[in-house]
């Protein structure tokens, strides 16, 4: 499988929920990497909202590009397809969605239940928060406290993701730069502090933009 410099995804768990003719739909949204997380997320929801008339969902996974979805007795295509396709049109990924319904009563129409179900999911990727995930190598930057400053304005100059900051007898900077700019961060890096930093790669992942 080829690996992507960056994908769309949520930065967390997040629900919300819609009300349309006194049914309820409540939106719950989780990053997931693989298809057993999906589902075990899928079968929680199922037993917390066990009285609800139906439990609608789709997930898209990086891996093997997987997409799946279920209108859970509702009429087709009204209800997980409009979910995928949402989650598609943002261009997101790694994520599941599960739009859960209580039935107030009264017939939404196969038109309001497609506007329904693509409202919900959308109020709860929204409130999970869209963020965007870079292919980075972690990069260790040890320097005085002295090159501190410029170490930092040079990372700042770059736009690279800042990790941790360490001090002790010297000052361990840890950043995330995206694989396709190692090699040039870590060279202008030396060249700005006349090369009296000590620079480390460690691990491939993504991280936060």
């Amino acid at each position: 499988m080829q690996v992507k410099e960056s994908y769309r995804t949520v930065l967390q768990q997040a629900s919300d929920e819609l009300v349309e003719k006194r049914s309820r739909f409540i939106a719950t949204v989780k990053p997931v990497k693989t298809e057993a997380e999906a589902l075990e997320f899928l079968e929680e929801l199922k037993k917390k909202y066990w009285d609800a008339r139906h439990n609608v969902y789709a997930y898209v996974l990086e891996e093997n590009n997987i997409q799946r979805y279920s209108d859970d007795g509702e009429p087709a295509g009204t209800a997980g397809v409009p979910v995928l396709d949402m989650i598609k049109k943002e261009g997101l990924s790694n994520l599941i969605v599960v739009v859960t319904r209580y039935f107030g009563g009264i017939l939404l129409g196969t038109g309001g239940l497609v506007h329904a179900y693509s409202r919900s999911a959308k109020l709860g990727v929204e409130a999970a928060k869209p963020v965007t995930m870079v292919l980075c190598r972690e990069v260790t930057v040890l320097c005085d406290y002295s090159l501190l400053g410029k170490v930092q304005s040079e990372i700042c100059a770059q736009n690279i993701i800042m990790g941790e900051t360490e001090y002790a007898d010297a000052v361990k900077v840890k950043v995330y730069v995206p694989e396709t700019q190692v090699e040039k961060f870590i060279a202008d890096m030396t060249d700005k502090t006349n090369g009296r930093i000590s620079i480390e790669k460690g691990d491939i992942g993504y991280a936060k933009s």
